[in-house]
């Protein structure tokens, strides 16, 4: 018989991907997803239809909802991905970043002790729970120090899923994730800033004969961005959910950090994106201080070594893969004039 999971934020960029995954492993998938007036499944819509596939509606910030659906469906796994994911849009929004990505798993997690204690809970947490630290690289040992509204919240939750394990024998792990991106990211974030803008300059290019002009002679505004010299640690979305996964089939849980174990600032993610089309990112960016966060993560870099050592998991995708994986994706979007993903 095959297992059953519920997936939160399933139509976003890793809950799509963790979709994806479960399906091919013979897996029944609810994925839940919230009432919306707006389509919200581009992400999704390729496999949307699968007949091991189900949307399903609901909220994690209800709880009775919540309760609801865990004790009908009594999932073998709930993997928690639904969240109010942007750090800096935290700080516009406490309240509300704290009602998704604080008190949801707490609803999760009450459901699943209540009704269905046997179900496996996966908590995604963050490589922002380590805040400004100092030290380097970060393991699931460094001490948490979080520094902004979006990683407070998510340090409740984290310490959450260890006290649920340890005060009620559920089965519950976290997965602290260092940055990780893809084609599937959202627009907003800076990665998918960068290369949507890489991509309208690439298109630009092809329709003039491959001329690489600076944008003072492009009738196109700058791309706008704020601290660049930001070092973080980035992977493929598909290696970490692939981790995730290899985190609920262990026989003990608990709590491991995924990341690449390199770290590269975002000036040379810019420096990769516009390399790939030939260009200087210096003669299209501008440094907008409005885009500097009231108090920024500079250092963000993984030891993975106990998720490597006692899962096996390792990432399989680099850096420079990425970022053309990314370009090449949003260029391909502009040529077919596609919109998912966007």
């Amino acid at each position: 018989m095959s297992k059953t999971a519920l997936i939160t934020g399933t139509t976003g960029q890793d809950g799509s991907y963790l979709s994806e995954l479960l399906l091919d492993k013979g897996y029944k998938v609810y994925g839940l997803i919230r009432r919306s007036s707006v389509d919200t499944t581009e992400r999704i819509a390729h496999f949307q239809h699968h007949p091991r596939f189900e949307l399903v509606e609901g909220d994690i910030t209800d709880a009775s909802c919540m309760h609801k659906l865990i004790s009908g469906i009594k999932p073998d796994e709930v993997y928690n991905l639904a969240a109010m994911s942007h750090v800096g849009v935290s700080f516009d929004q406490p309240i509300t970043t704290c009602h998704i990505d604080a008190l949801g798993p707490l609803h999760i997690l009450e459901a699943i002790r209540q009704s269905s204690p046997q179900s496996k809970f996966y908590q995604a947490s963050t490589s922002e729970l380590f805040g400004d630290t100092k030290i380097a690289p970060q393991s699931e040992l460094t001490p948490m120090t979080p520094n902004s509204p979006y990683a407070i919240a998510k340090l409740y939750a984290h310490h959450l899923v260890g006290l649920y394990r340890r005060a009620y024998g559920i089965f519950a792990c976290a997965g602290i994730l260092f940055n990780h991106e893809s084609p599937r990211r959202g627009g907003d974030f800076v990665t998918r800033k960068i290369t949507k803008y890489v991509a309208m300059i690439e298109n630009w290019m092809d329709t003039h004969d491959g001329l690489g002009f600076p944008r003072k002679y492009l009738d196109i505004p700058p791309l706008f961005l704020g601290n660049i010299e930001a070092k973080r640690d980035w992977s493929h979305a598909e290696d970490m959910v692939r981790g995730m996964w290899l985190m609920m089939q262990h026989s003990i849980p608990d709590d491991y950090v995924l990341g690449s174990g390199e770290t590269h600032t975002v000036k040379e993610f810019l420096q990769l994106a516009f390399g790939s089309v030939g260009i200087d990112y210096k003669d299209y960016v501008v440094i907008d201080p409005k885009f500097y966060r009231p108090v920024d993560v500079n250092l963000l870099h993984a030891d993975p070594s106990k998720a490597v050592n006692i899962l096996g998991w390792k990432p399989i995708v680099g850096f420079g893969e990425l970022v053309n994986r990314m370009v090449e994706h949003d260029y391909e979007i502009l040529v077919d004039k596609k919109t998912r993903y966007v």
